[in-house]
């Protein structure tokens, strides 16, 4: 089978890396640099089992190549799976669907024929909607359940594959069904063999009606939101009232039902995923009555804010115990351990806070090229960083900070993602 992949972020990239095994794939991008580096199977993104199948890439079909060379990617492609980034747009109060639309046209203008496979994250209804505008059947939907840093791994070891065609389209159903059996085959051989919770067998494949799938993609990632949320407010109320936040979660996760995970206090949900996909979903119940989705949205800048005074009255007792001006260093831009993405990252907000009421900051980040962040110093030197800073706020725990952690908070209890 042949296939192209529009977009090398963590999902196209670990998409193309995972149909490579078994089929012919190219892959593109509209950033040269990008492009470059897979080519020389340099990964351009932080991924352990990305990183490991580049270096043998040799072995596998796959190519990349710049989005100018259209003809040569798109134009035999049996699929052409489109990958590229949907931002909420805060004026329309929606996902920015312009690169899936030029992708299309980029696919269109060479190969009328092939199966698109919409893998970038969209608005529930906007794959129909794209199918009626364009008089095009031959388009369907299949979300991604990644995480960041461990999306190949999790593509490898899926949970589940979706996939969306119109059920009254029995063709789109039949490329929605040979699209999902890619997938599996490019699975890790034991999951065919994995017992799930629910007492099936193999890995659950679930062709699904366009709009359901784009929902099930919303709604997975919205009650995410909803556990973060609810472990944060629990930490909030916990560190207000003077309890032991770790005792209280162990007592509440025993219970089956609720389960010893997911559980970890953090400054507030962020990455790319949550924070866009929680307000999409909140968007797409513009007519439908709801309070929940509203709370979890409202819920992550209640944690910010909370999270941020807690940081200001230690710096206001630096003060009174005669530092004159304290500086507050932020360990890391990144979401989460393991990953070099800090698109919407929650310590950002905080940071924000904090430099509203005119206090320094200092930025350790390593990965980030730049001598300034938003006008706060970046340095990449963390000794430095250690003795110039009298706060050091930290998303999350890393052992590097063992040595000065009398300066550090962090809500991160259990010391993992």
């Amino acid at each position: 089978m042949r296939v192209a992949v529009a977009g090398t972020g963590y999902v196209g990239l670990s998409v193309a890396l995972l149909l490579s095994q078994h089929n012919r794939v190219h892959a593109l991008d509209i950033v040269p640099e990008k492009v470059g580096m897979l080519q020389r199977g340099v990964s351009p993104i932080r991924d352990v089992e990305i990183e490991r199948f580049l270096r043998d890439k040799e072995s596998m079909g796959l190519d990349f190549t710049a989005t100018g060379d259209v003809c040569e990617a798109y134009g035999d492609a049996d699929f052409a799976v489109v990958a590229t980034p949907t931002n909420y747009d805060t004026d329309t109060n929606s996902f920015d669907t312009s690169a899936v639309e030029a992708a299309l046209d980029a696919i269109r203008s060479v190969n009328p024929d092939c199966w698109i496979v919409v893998k970038s994250t969209i608005p529930v209804g906007y794959t129909q909607m794209i199918r009626e505008k364009r008089n095009d059947r031959r388009i369907i939907f299949s979300p991604e359940f990644l995480r960041e840093g461990h999306a190949l791994y999790d593509n490898l070891h899926p949970s589940r594959i979706v996939v969306g065609a119109p059920r009254d389209d029995l063709e789109a159903r039949k490329a929605a069904d040979m699209f999902a059996s890619l997938l599996e085959g490019g699975a890790e051989p034991e999951e065919r063999e994995r017992v799930n919770a629910d007492g099936t067998t193999g890995i659950p494949k679930l062709v699904l009606g366009c709009t359901e799938a784009e929902a099930v993609k919303l709604f997975a990632n919205t009650y995410l939101a909803l556990r973060v949320s609810y472990f944060n407010e629990l930490d909030t109320y916990c560190e207000t009232k003077g309890l032991d936040t770790a005792q209280v979660i162990r007592g509440v996760c025993l219970e089956p039902r609720i389960g010893m995970f997911y559980n970890n206090p953090s400054f507030g949900y962020g990455g790319y995923c949550l924070p866009k996909d929680t307000r999409q979903l909140l968007a797409n119940y513009r007519d439908v009555p709801q309070n929940l989705i509203q709370a979890i949205v409202d819920s992550n800048t209640t944690r910010k804010d909370f999270v941020a005074d807690e940081v200001l009255k230690r710096v206001n007792k630096l003060v009174y115990d005669g530092v004159s001006k304290p500086v507050v260093g932020v360990y890391r831009l990144t979401m989460k351990s393991g990953s070099d993405n800090f698109r919407a990252s929650s310590i950002q907000g905080i940071m924000k806070r904090v430099k509203a009421k005119g206090v320094p900051v200092v930025v350790y980040e390593p990965t980030y090229r730049g001598d300034e962040f938003y006008g706060s110093k970046v340095t990449k030197d963390l000794d430095t960083f250690k003795h110039e800073c009298d706060l050091i706020i930290a998303n999350r725990w890393n052992d590097d900070l063992t040595d000065i952690q009398d300066k550090v908070y962090t809500r991160d209890l259990y010391r993992r993602d």
